[in-house]
């Protein structure tokens, strides 16, 4: 059988030599060629559009739940740390799903993963708003976060299938909208709900919602893949449960509880090194499996993505990028309540103004990309970031809540230009039977980088707060004192951000009109 090389295909990687086999590379140009024909552009769009409105239901559903803790206490009569447990199950569920996406968007058709995912959501949702306690509370978000895990990777695998490389930016720049409104607005209908009723209306409002996307879905999704036949590793499985699933609980161990209620049990030094010593042993035994299974094309998760620069790249810039918007969401409404002294709805509400122009923009955003590539938008886009955050170090008890929300709003402004063309680079950059792995990859590190962002910000938050407090400082300003340490973490973070920016090049197959589809 004749090969053609890695290089062949991608130009930005043609330092590397890796061998495929011409018939599945040509599977996957020929797959990539009929997407991109116009008479399937009509149910291309059709597609797109309702998995970017059903992916906006769950993630609506993600950050939903954090005003209501509060809440979750007095009616279910839990203590505050097992009331975080229903953001950390979660979340904790979301790291072991994603990694499997990539084997089950190559295995099985369009239709049938999205009607799975959407029935997992829908299910997870009426039970929780009929849950009698919290264990079956648990249990539900464990569900609805399986459905979740799925339909990202699912949405940009199929848009990275379907749509031109001419078209990726401004198709792109709509799932920033997913990606950024519907986390934004989540707190402030919590909020809102919470004020007149009690916490079951956030997950009955939601419910119709995803059950009409599931309906809606299963009628007029088509598939656009063409599925392969192939077995499972269950030991990569087994891996990837114990590596990344242990890693982002050491790590929620470390950052979340630390940061919790002051009256909750500490967690014990040796239960986080030993989910985090887990963690670690999991995901160097689940590389070292998928180095050898991509030898044969079996692996769960291919890292020969990795083998692309600009992949690796705008990986590493989405990693720190995340990081550091996570623990914002976490430090921000902290320092809004506990030193401006601001009431959970005015949170939410100063916050939505950020998130939804952050959304807004993201069509404008992938537009600009098209036209121009990612340099001009990374470089001063990445400036202004690293300079919101060191300027909020300087933050203190009588900082303006008006110069906060101002500060929230530029480095919305400023994530949407990065956000997008990170995206849109890092997956344009791998070859298209590479897709649902970039997908899978990209969804797997969201979540850890959102662990590591949290556990960083708490851990320098608290103690900084804590030595404050211990030189005799009162407690608000300790609490800034903790807050500006926590904001320096980020901004020392940023500056990693401003040197990959340099180096993201807009993917070939998207320079002169060159690729597949063209």
């Amino acid at each position: 059988m004749t090969e053609r090389t890695f290089s062949d295909l991608d130009p930005t990687t043609a330092s590397v030599a890796t061998t495929v086999p011409e018939s599945a590379v040509a599977r996957s140009e020929d797959a990539a060629v009929r997407a991109h024909q116009p008479e399937h552009g009509a149910r291309n769009t059709r597609v797109i559009w309702l998995l970017l409105a059903a992916t906006f239901v769950v993630f609506l559903n993600e950050t939903i739940m954090g005003v209501a803790v509060p809440h979750l206490v007095d009616d279910l009569q839990i203590s505050v740390t097992a009331a975080q447990w229903l953001t950390t199950a979660f979340m904790l569920t979301m790291a072991v799903v994603i990694p499997i996406t990539g084997f089950l968007l190559q295995r099985f058709p369009t239709k049938p993963i999205f009607v799975t995912a959407m029935s997992l959501f829908s299910a997870g949702t009426l039970l929780a708003a009929l849950a009698p306690g919290f264990e079956v509370l648990l249990g539900a978000r464990v569900v609805q976060a399986t459905g979740t895990a799925i339909m990202m990777p699912l949405l940009m695998t199929t848009l990275m299938t379907v749509v031109a490389p001419s078209d990726r930016g401004r198709f792109m720049g709509r799932v920033s909208i997913v990606m950024s409104v519907a986390p934004a607005i989540g707190p402030t209908i919590s909020g809102l709900i919470l004020n007149v009723l009690n916490w079951r209306f956030m997950f009955w409002l939601v419910l119709p919602i995803a059950v009409a996307m599931l309906i809606i879905g299963a009628r007029k999704v088509e598939t656009v893949n063409e599925p392969r036949k192939l077995r499972i590793d269950l030991f990569s499985v087994v891996l990837s449960a114990f590596g990344f699933g242990g890693l982002v609980y050491g790590l929620s161990l470390l950052g979340g509880e630390s940061g919790g209620d002051s009256g909750a049990a500490a967690t014990p030094e040796w239960a986080i090194g030993v989910a985090m010593g887990v963690g670690a042993i999991g995901l160097i035994a689940f590389v070292w499996r998928q180095l050898l299974l991509q030898r044969s094309d079996r692996a769960l998760l291919d890292l020969r993505t990795f083998r692309s620069k600009n992949f690796t790249i705008s990986i590493g810039m989405m990693v720190v990028l995340m990081a550091t918007l996570f623990g914002t969401l976490i430090v921000l409404p902290f320092y809004l309540q506990r030193v401006l002294l601001l009431s959970p709805l005015e949170t939410g509400l100063m916050l939505l103004p950020g998130g939804l122009i952050m959304g807004l923009l993201g069509p404008t955003v992938g537009r600009l990309f098209d036209r121009f590539g990612p340099t001009p938008l990374l470089i001063p886009a990445s400036i202004v970031v690293s300079g919101v955050l060191w300027s909020l170090t300087m933050v203190g008890v009588d900082t303006s809540v008006w110069l906060v929300l101002a500060a929230h709003i530029v480095l919305s402004i400023a994530l949407a230009f990065m956000f997008t063309p990170l995206f849109t680079s890092a997956l344009g950059s791998v070859e298209p039977r590479f897709y649902s792995h970039g997908s899978a990859i990209v969804g797997t590190l969201q979540q850890v980088a959102g662990a590591v962002g949290t556990a960083l910000f708490i851990s320098a938050l608290s103690a900084r707060e804590a030595s404050a407090a211990v030189a005799g400082a009162s407690e608000l300003a300790a609490q800034a004192a903790g807050i500006r340490a926590a904001f320096l973490v980020g901004a020392i973070l940023s500056i990693g951000a401003i040197v990959g920016a340099l180096f993201v090049r807009k993917p070939a197959d998207m320079v002169e009109g060159a690729g597949v589809g063209h």
